[in-house]
C-alpha cells in the first residue's frame, strides 16, 4: 500500500542566532558555527604542525591529517561530535568558504610559477620532468583496471583512468620548494632540478586534469567534453592577450619603495572571482581560472608581492585549512577493510612511488646525474601535497571515485609526502654535509701571502655600502695571490607563499639577485657589486641562504665550508639611529650569529656598522682610514691583528695598534680579579711570541703604527680607548684574554660580542668608528666563549 506522507527537509540555516539568553543554539545558526569549525581546525592543525615539526614535515602533512582526524575516520566515529560540529546541512557553507580560500590560494600558487623559469628549463629537467609524469601515468591506467574490477566496479571507465594517471603522476611544486628549503637544498644543484621538472609537471599535472574534468561529465553526449576543452582553451588564450598588458600597466603605476594603490589590488581579486566563474561556468573549475590569472601576473616589481601580501595570510592561514577538513569529512579509513582493500592500498602507493622514482631514477642516470642524487630525485618527484587532494575532491564531487578509492589514494598522497624528508636525509645530506679538511681556517697563517677567501653575509641593501668598503680596506697588495670574496644574501624563508618567490631569483649560475628582477633591493645590489667587481681586482662570487631564521645557521657554515673561506663576516642584529645610539631590527638574526659562532668552521666577525666610508663605494685612490686595533692578549686578539696587518697593505690605510698591559705596582691585585687558563703563562707567551713576529715583519711598513699603554684598571683602560674615538674602524677579539679584561667583563645585553666589543657600543661610549668583533676559529671553543653564546 503506497504512503501518502511526505519527507519534509530540514529548513536552511540562518546566518546568525539571537543569542543563547533568547533561547537560541548558536550552533544550530551558519556563523557560530562556521567560526567554531574554523577555530577547531586551525588549533589543531597548528597543534599538529608544532608536533611535527621536529620531523621537518611541511605543513600540509599536518593539515591533511588534521581533516582525517576531524572527519569519520577519528574523531568523527562519535556520531554526537559529528552531527554537533559538522552536521550535513552546515557543509555546504563549510565547502564554500573552503572552495573560496582554495581559489585565492591557487590565484597565489600561479603567481609562484614563473613561466620565464618554465622556458629556461634545461634539457636535463625537462626530460626528468616528462619521466616523472609518463611512467607513474601509465602505471596508473593500469592500476585504474584493477581497482575497476575490485572496489569501483560501474565507473565511468574514461574518466577513471585520467583521474588515476593524473592522481599518480603530480607533483606538488609548492610543498617541494619548501621541503628543499627546509633541507637547505633550495639553492643547490639537486633543488634547482627539482624545481625545474616540478614547474613543469605541475603546468602538465594541470592541462591533464582539465582534460579529466571535460571527460567526466555526466549524462551528456561526448561532444560536450570536446566543447569544454575547447572554451576552456579559449578562456585561456584570451587571458594570455588580455591580462599581461593590463598587469603590467599596473605594475608600471606602482612606484618602486611606494605603497600599491588598492585599486589595484581590488580590481585583480575580483578579475580572479571573475576568472573562476567563467572556468566554472565553462564546465571547469573554478580553480583553473584563478590559476590561469596568477601565472599571468608579471613577477616584477612590488606588484606581486603586494597581491600576495593582502591575500596569503587570511587565506593560508584561516580558509586553505577549512579545505583539508572538506576532504577529512569525505575520507573514512573505516571502508578499507579485508586483505583486498589493504593490499589494494599497497598496490597504490608501490605503483606511485615505483613510477615515480623509477622514471626520474632512469632519465637521471642517462643524464649523467650520480647515483645518490637521481635516488635523491626520484624521492623529492615522489612528493604529493595540495593539487592531488583537488584532484581527488573533485573526482569524487563528480562521482569518479568511490569513498574507498577517495580513501586508499588519499592515503597514499599523505604516505608519500611523509617520506620525502626522512629518506633524503638519510640517503643525501650526509654527502652534502660531509665537510672536507682544508688549510687556512683562519686570517692568521705562515703563508701570509697566499690567497684569503671571505664569506661576507648581508640582509638587504642597507648593508652593501659599508660591506664594500670593508672588502676593498681588505684586498692587501698585487704580491698576495688575491682575495675571493663570496657575497650571501640572508633570505627569510617561512610557510608564506610570498617565501617561494625567492626561489625565481634563483638561476643557473647561483646568482639569485642577479636576476632580471627589478625590485629596488636588488637593483641596489646588481648596481654595487658590480661596479665594485669592474673597479677592483676582486673575485666576487654572490649566493644565497634561503631558509627560516632558526637554520639558517646552517647554510652559513655549510657554505663557508664548501668554499674553504678563512672568515665569515657577519651584520650585527642591530641598527645605528641618527642619535648614535642602537635599536634592535631583528633579535632572530642575533640567534643566527651566536650559532654561527659555536658552529663555524672558520674564524668569524661580527661587523658593527656605523657608516664605514659613507653610504657608496669609496674608490681605491680615495680610501682614507685609520684602523685601530685593541690587543689585550689571546686567539681573537692575534686574529683580529693579523686580518689589520692585510689591511694595513692597502696605500690608504693607517693601521695603529694598541697594546694593553697592567701596572707593575698592581699586578698582584690585578691578578686576583680572574685566575683562569686564559691568563696561563702560556697563553702570555703566545702573545709574546705572536707579538715579536708581528713587529719583526711590519717594522719597515710606514702605515702600521705600534704603541703600548699601560693602565691601572678598567677606568683609565676605557679613557685610553677613547682617545682612538676618531678613527673609521675599531678591530677587537671576541674574547680576549688578560687580568684587565676581566674587569672589563661587566653584564651586557649583547654577551656574543665580548667585554671590548660591548665598550665600543656602548651608549656611553662616543664615536662614529665602526667595529669589527673577531673570534678565531679553534677546534673547541673555551668554555668562557661558549657560555657567552648561550642563549
Amino acid at each position: 500500500m503506497a504512503s501518502n506522507s511526505t519527507v519534509k527537509c530540514p529548513p536552511p540555516m540562518k546566518a546568525a542566532s539571537n543569542g543563547a539568553f533568547q533561547g537560541d543554539i548558536p550552533l544550530d545558526y551558519a556563523l557560530p558555527l562556521a567560526i567554531l569549525q574554523i577555530c577547531l581546525v586551525v588549533t589543531l592543525t597548528r597543534a599538529l604542525a608544532y608536533l611535527l615539526s621536529p620531523l621537518r614535515q611541511p605543513r600540509v602533512i599536518a593539515e591533511i591529517i588534521g581533516g582525517i582526524l576531524l572527519g569519520p575516520s577519528a574523531f568523527g566515529r562519535n556520531h554526537k561530535y559529528l552531527h554537533a560540529v559538522f552536521p550535513p546541512r552546515s557543509l555546504t557553507v563549510l565547502d564554500t568558504l573552503a572552495n573560496l580560500g582554495l581559489l585565492f590560494f591557487m590565484f597565489l600558487v600561479g603567481i609562484e610559477l614563473d613561466p620565464k623559469s618554465l622556458r629556461r628549463t634545461g634539457k636535463k629537467a625537462l626530460s626528468i620532468a616528462l619521466a616523472g609524469i609518463t611512467l607513474p601515468f601509465v602505471l596508473g591506467i593500469g592500476t585504474s583496471f584493477v581497482l575497476r574490477g575490485t572496489i569501483s566496479k560501474g565507473v565511468s571507465e574514461g574518466p577513471f583512468l585520467v583521474f588515476m594517471g593524473v592522481a599518480l603522476s603530480i607533483t606538488a611544486f609548492p610543498v617541494l620548494a619548501r621541503i628543499l628549503a627546509e633541507l637547505k637544498l633550495l639553492t643547490a644543484d639537486i633543488g634547482r632540478i627539482a624545481m625545474s621538472a616540478a614547474a613543469v609537471n605541475d603546468v602538465a599535472a594541470w592541462i591533464l586534469l582539465a582534460l579529466a574534468i571535460a571527460l567526466s561529465g555526466v549524462g551528456h553526449s561526448p561532444l560536450v567534453s570536446v566543447w569544454v576543452l575547447l572554451c576552456g582553451s579559449g578562456f585561456v588564450v584570451c587571458c594570455i592577450i588580455i591580462a599581461p598588458p593590463i598587469f603590467r600597466w599596473m605594475a608600471r603605476q606602482c612606484p618602486l619603495g611606494g605603497p600599491v594603490d588598492e585599486m589595484y589590488v581590488c580590481a585583480t581579486l575580483a578579475a580572479v572571482l571573475a576568472a573562476g566563474f567563467v572556468t566554472d561556468s565553462i564546465g571547469l573549475h573554478a580553480l583553473f581560472g584563478a590559476f590561469v590569472l596568477g601565472v599571468l601576473v608579471p613577477k616584477e616589481g612590488p606588484f606581486a608581492g603586494a597581491l600576495v601580501e593582502k591575500v596569503e595570510d587570511l587565506v593560508s592561514g584561516l580558509f586553505l585549512p577549512l579545505y583539508f577538513v572538506s576532504s577529512g569529512l569525505k575520507t573514512n579509513v573505516a571502508t578499507i577493510h579485508g586483505a583486498l582493500s589493504w593490499g589494494l592500498l599497497v598496490l597504490v602507493i608501490f605503483t606511485a612511488c615505483f613510477g615515480k622514482i623509477v622514471g626520474t631514477v632512469l632519465v637521471s642516470l642517462c643524464c649523467k646525474v650520480p647515483f645518490r642524487e637521481a635516488i635523491t630525485l626520484g624521492f623529492l618527484m615522489n612528493t604529493k601535497g595540495l593539487v592531488e587532494l583537488i584532484v581527488l575532491n573533485i573526482g569524487k564531487d563528480r562521482g569518479v571515485l568511490n569513498d574507498q578509492t577517495f580513501a586508499i589514494l588519499v592515503l597514499m598522497a599523505l604516505f608519500t609526502t611523509f617520506i620525502t624528508t626522512p629518506v633524503v636525509t638519510v640517503i643525501y645530506l650526509p654527502l652534502k654535509m660531509a665537510r672536507s679538511e682544508y688549510k687556512h681556517r683562519t686570517i692568521q697563517r705562515k703563508e701570509t701571502s697566499s690567497l684569503l677567501r671571505l664569506l661576507t653575509c648581508f640582509h638587504s641593501s642597507r648593508n652593501i655600502p659599508s660591506l664594500i668598503n670593508l672588502i676593498e680596506a681588505s684586498r692587501g697588495v698585487e704580491k698576495r695571490e688575491g682575495l675571493h670574496v663570496y657575497a650571501m644574501h640572508l633570505m627569510e624563508l617561512s610557510e608564506r607563499s610570498s617565501a617561494i618567490l625567492m626561489v625565481h631569483k634563483v638561476r643557473k649560475n647561483g646568482l639569485p639577485f642577479w636576476s632580471k628582477v627589478q625590485d629596488s633591493d636588488s637593483n641596489q645590489v646588481v648596481v654595487a657589486f658590480e661596479a665594485f667587481r669592474q673597479l677592483c681586482k676582486v673575485s666576487i662570487r654572490p649566493t644565497t641562504a634561503i631558509s627560516p631564521p632558526a637554520s639558517m645557521h646552517e647554510d652559513i657554515c655549510s657554505g663557508a665550508a664548501r668554499k674553504r673561506v678563512a672568515m665569515i663576516i657577519l651584520p650585527f642584529h642591530k641598527n645605528q639611529r641618527l642619535d648614535g645610539h642602537f635599536e634592535i631590527t631583528r633579535a632572530d638574526f642575533r640567534n643566527v650569529n651566536r650559532r654561527v659562532l659555536q658552529q663555524a668552521p672558520c674564524s668569524v666577525g661580527i661587523f658593527i656598522d656605523r657608516g664605514l666610508g659613507g653610504t657608496s663605494h669609496v674608490s681605491a685612490s680615495n680610501v682614507d682610514y685609520t684602523i685601530t686595533a685593541l690587543f689585550f692578549g689571546g686567539h681573537d686578539d692575534c686574529e683580529a691583528l693579523a686580518y689589520g696587518a692585510r689591511m694595513a697593505e692597502h696605500p690608504g690605510i693607517n693601521l695603529v695598534v694598541v697594546r694593553f698591559t697592567v701596572h707593575p705596582n698592581i699586578v698582584g691585585e690585578a691578578v686576583s680579579l680572574d685566575m683562569n687558563d686564559d691568563n696561563s703563562p702560556e697563553a702570555r707567551s703566545e702573545d709574546e711570541e705572536f707579538l715579536s713576529e708581528f713587529k719583526e715583519n711590519t717594522e719597515k711598513v710606514g702605515s702600521i703604527t705600534f704603541e703600548e699603554k699601560m693602565v691601572k684598571d678598567a677606568a683609565e683602560t676605557v679613557e685610553v680607548i677613547r682617545v682612538y674615538s676618531r678613527c673609521n674602524l675599531f678591530l677587537a677579539g671576541r674574547m680576549p684574554h688578560g687580568e684587565l679584561v676581566a674587569a672589563l667583563n661587566t653584564r651586557t645585553d649583547c654577551p656574543e660580542l665580548g667585554p671590548v666589543g660591548n665598550l665600543l657600543i656602548a651608549p656611553d661610549f662616543s664615536s662614529t668608528a665602526s667595529v669589527l668583533v673577531v673570534q678565531q676559529y679553534r677546534k673547541q671553543l673555551s668554555e668562557a666563549s661558549l657560555a657567552s653564546l648561550e642563549e
